[in-house]
């Protein structure tokens, strides 16, 4: 993965991951069980933690079990189960688990409004009184992890959203330089397409791509303060909203994604949208910076990564938005109120700067969540991720993640719907506000 020595602002951009993410946590009290009264009370007892992760292929799946077993090796009485699933998959047995009376020790956790909707089961642990000594090596981007000030996840990674893109592929089309507007995207795929190469790839088929690029319409189209507003308020009422749709009708006219698209998987096989471009079938993909090692088991092409390169999402001419703001996220982990104290003190394992920095040199995590291991970077693009991270001067998580369950899935579905045809931008703001009133 990556070094990178470029610690200016890192304080700032990890306060505007947390303000971000901070502003879609509404005040929720949780429900059923609390963690003191069904938590292990004996740190020492012997304990066997069920851990439920998204890192179902090398390097992530032998990383994070050389983890569990190094924490295991120190801590004789800890006992891991571990249990990698598909990262779709998993969304899905997350949220039935959680309705069941054993979920897992540790599970896969975003945080924003998500979080705060699963706190209300009752069966994620606060673990402020076990974080409370440590928890300041984060930052503030810890605080996206948090439901009215207490810790219910520790992130071990953050994220930026942006175009991932084939140097050779943009060469042969005579592009000399990465989009920084509109109109010189725009330029950039008829470019492409006169040369016979795929502009953009995107994996509609699981929807949450497609969510990318209303999003970013609409932050580039809202001002801050009003995404702001309208993720704390739930209310869509100011005509960028709208006006984010009709961008996006505007972009989808110019044809710009691979045939089928519609049908095309995110990252599963070497016909996924991250696997096209991995492969040199796709010039482009707006995704994550975690897009580069899920390219890693998606191609033979073991000097693929030297090959691309990475830009942010162009500015959009009379946007209220600032040009720098960017979408993005992290990943991190919870426990169940029931795994006891040494799921918490896993986490602590996990977040401390050894850990963070084999992540980063294994290309388990991208952008660590500890600034002290963002000097493990090596990366020529993710140095590029990360110096747009530390500029930025605000950072909205996805909002299919800062928003409230079922007002999220909403939205992507009527994004999706939007990409396959179906419905209008104004559509997509109703979608939103239906959801709001039903949730």
């Amino acid at each position: 993965m990556i070094t990178l020595n470029v610690r200016l602002s890192t304080p700032r951009r990890l306060a505007a991951i947390a303000i971000a993410l901070s502003v879609a946590l509404p005040s929720l009290t949780a429900c059923g069980d609390d963690s003191s009264n069904n938590a292990p009370s004996d740190a020492n007892a012997p304990v066997t933690l069920t851990w439920w992760h998204n890192g179902n292929q090398d390097p992530a799946l032998g990383v994070w079990q050389s983890i569990a077993d190094a924490y295991h090796k120190d801590h004789p009485n800890v006992t891991f189960k571990v249990e990698p699933a598909q990262n779709e998959a998993l969304k899905t047995k997350i949220s039935v688990a959680l309705q069941s009376p054993n979920p897992p020790s540790i599970f896969q956790q975003w945080g924003g409004g998500a979080l705060a909707t699963q706190v209300q089961s009752g069966k994620i642990m606060d673990m402020t009184p076990q974080t409370s000594s440590w928890i300041s090596q984060l930052g503030a981007a810890a605080k996206g992890w948090q439901v009215d000030g207490k810790q219910y996840g520790i992130p071990y990674d953050l994220h930026v959203v942006g175009f991932w893109y084939r140097k050779d592929l943009f060469e042969q089309a005579g592009i000399s330089a990465p989009p920084k507007t509109m109109a010189e995207l725009n330029d950039a795929v008829t470019k492409l397409k006169a040369k016979n190469i795929t502009p953009i790839s995107v994996g509609s088929k699981d929807k949450w791509p497609d969510a990318f690029w209303w999003s970013y319409f609409a932050i580039r189209e809202c001002s801050t303060q009003t995404v702001q507003d309208t993720v704390k308020n739930l209310k869509m009422d100011d005509p960028c909203w709208v006006k984010a749709g009709e961008d996006l009708k505007a972009f989808l006219a110019t044809n710009p994604f691979q045939n089928a698209f519609l049908g095309t998987p995110a990252q599963q096989g070497a016909g996924s949208s991250a696997g096209l471009v991995a492969n040199g079938k796709a010039a482009m993909e707006l995704q994550g910076d975690w897009e580069l090692p899920t390219m890693i088991p998606l191609t033979e092409d073991k000097q693929f990564a030297s090959k691309l390169s990475w830009f942010p999402f162009p500015s959009v001419d009379g946007g209220k938005g600032d040009a720098g703001t960017q979408l993005g996220g992290g990943d991190g982990f919870s426990c169940s109120v029931k795994a006891g104290p040494a799921c918490a003190d896993f986490l602590k394992y996990v977040a401390s700067t050894e850990v963070q920095t084999k992540l980063v040199q294994s290309n388990t995590a991208t952008l660590p969540a500890n600034p002290q291991a963002i000097s493990a970077l090596t990366d020529p693009s993710l140095k590029t991720v990360q110096e747009a991270l530390n500029k930025a001067p605000y950072i909205q998580v996805y909002f299919d993640q800062a928003l409230p369950t079922s007002v999220g899935q909403a939205l992507n579905d009527a994004i999706a719907d939007f990409f396959a045809g179906k419905g209008t931008p104004q559509g997509i703001v109703d979608a939103f506000t239906k959801a709001v009133a039903n949730k």
